[in-house]
């Protein structure tokens, strides 16, 4: 048995903190996460406090002792914020540099300089899955917007046309490939290997963002007619600046971390000896830690200092990146607080040994329960990290390539059916000068074709893999 079953056994075989039965535990599950849904969606409380609050009463339902309920609580919360924390706060100073720079722009203005009318939607597309890899959805939309509607207006496209392909390469990014929070939490949760994940997400993001992005444009360019805002178009960050960064130096610093983990989950696969020199580096190199840290040293001088900041001007774009991340931290670590007590109160084994009986694929129950999560509370990052934590004991068993599947299930679902619970939903609304429906047509309808078609190239992936 390797290394990694054993401490999948040992998670999901350790004493629970109840002796409730199945039923109880069941129960207690249920209403812990109904509690969330609750304060969220009808109380506006913020995600942390409700996470913490359900965490708290799924304990007491299933008859565990408050202490020991807030004991597997600030575990799960702390082991979270250790495993992923940094790699957010590196992603978030990443992405920060690359929009203060104006090396977004640049990447974007020298695309569309050299692509045709009939390829802008594509390109649209590949210009938000690159720039969305180190961004957050919140800040690629806020980045995208004013180019996506200076070309609709400037070349006289389609709004839907170029506008969904560029929702979809964020969305898409957002929710199947590292190092975002949630796919971040979800391999933590479930003990996933990284490398093999970040692999295996791109191999299923690059389909479904074509199917969801420029083809499904096409649809819902029938459905949804929308002439650009004039008024909702902010100036781009390189218009103050004297210089930008250079187009090559700009992409390759981008893809540095991601190509520096994919090289260690190769050289893992055909390097066979452990101790060799090659095996050694790339197992250091490649951590993500390594990975984003090296790309965010290298931003500094190929992106800050190429747009002429000076040592003081990059410091504090670094001090800048990091302040809005503190909610999505602690949204993460309280979601893994939530998943640590899920299991420690006995979920696991109650998933467990319910799904012997069930003749459901462990693929597809992942998938359900992150949409059942994210259509209830609108958050995708909730929805990743609870459902991983309920899932993650079906991993024990899997082959590595597997439980990366289980991830991008879980990823997948946290996408579906993006409403009025959301607050992408209404960001994409207001950017986009939409009514409800017309959201609903558009915006709603994409994030669930991108959830069913993931899903499909995740249950194919699982037949050849």
């Amino acid at each position: 048995m390797s290394a990694l079953s054993v401490e999948l056994l040992a998670a999901t075989t350790a004493p629970p903190i109840t002796s409730a039965g199945d039923t109880q535990v069941g129960i207690a599950a249920l209403v812990g996460i109904a509690v969330i849904i609750t304060l969220i969606t009808r109380w506006k409380v913020h995600a942390f406090l409700a996470l913490t609050i359900g965490s708290l009463v799924l304990g007491a339902v299933a008859g565990a002792p408050l202490a020991k309920a807030v004991t597997s609580f600030t575990t799960g919360l702390g082991s979270t914020v250790a495993g992923v924390g940094v790699l957010i706060a590196l992603g978030a100073v990443l992405g920060k540099l690359l929009a203060d720079s104006g090396g977004a722009d640049q990447i974007v203005d020298t695309i569309l300089a050299r692509t045709s009318e009939r390829r802008m939607p594509w390109a649209m597309a590949g210009i938000a899955g690159l720039i969305g890899l180190p961004l957050f959805f919140e800040v690629g939309i806020v980045l995208l917007i004013p180019v996506v509607l200076l070309v609709a207006r400037r070349g006289n496209y389609s709004l839907m046309r170029v506008g969904i392909p560029a929702l979809a390469g964020l969305s898409v990014m957002h929710g199947l490939v590292p190092p975002h929070p949630g796919p971040l939490a979800a391999i933590d949760a479930i003990h996933a290997d990284l490398g093999t994940t970040l692999a295996l997400g791109v191999l299923v993001a690059l389909p479904t963002l074509a199917i969801a992005g420029p083809l499904f444009g096409r649809v819902a360019d029938r459905w949804v007619k929308v002439d650009p805002p004039e008024n909702l178009t902010p100036a781009r960050a390189s218009d103050d600046l004297e210089r930008r960064p250079s187009f090559a130096a700009t992409v390759c610093t981008m893809l540095l971390p991601v190509a520096l983990m994919l090289a260690k989950a190769l050289v893992d696969v055909i390097v066979d000896d452990e101790g060799s020199l090659v095996y050694r580096i790339f197992d250091v190199v490649g951590t993500p830690l390594i990975a984003l840290l090296a790309a965010v040293v290298l931003a500094m001088f190929t992106m800050g200092r190429a747009a002429g900041f000076t040592k003081e001007r990059i410091s504090s774009t670094v001090e800048k990146s990091l302040a809005p991340i503190a909610g999505i931290l602690l949204i993460v670590g309280a979601g893994g607080g939530f998943k640590q007590t899920l299991i420690d109160a006995g979920v696991g084994n109650m998933i467990l040994n319910w799904s012997d009986s069930w003749n459901i694929s462990p693929l597809l129950l992942a998938w359900l329960i992150a949409v059942l999560i994210r259509v209830a509370t609108g958050s995708a990052t909730v929805a990743t990290i609870s459902a991983a934590g309920l899932v993650a004991p079906l991993a024990a068993d899997m082959s590595t390539t597997h439980a990366a599947l289980l991830v991008l299930a879980v990823g997948a679902g946290s996408l579906f059916f993006s409403h009025v619970n959301d607050a992408g939903f209404w960001l994409v609304k207001e950017y986009f000068g939409m009514d409800v429906p017309q959201t609903l047509k558009s915006w709603s309808t994409m994030e669930t074709v991108i959830s069913v078609v993931a899903l499909g190239f995740v249950l194919l992936l699982s037949l050849v893999l």
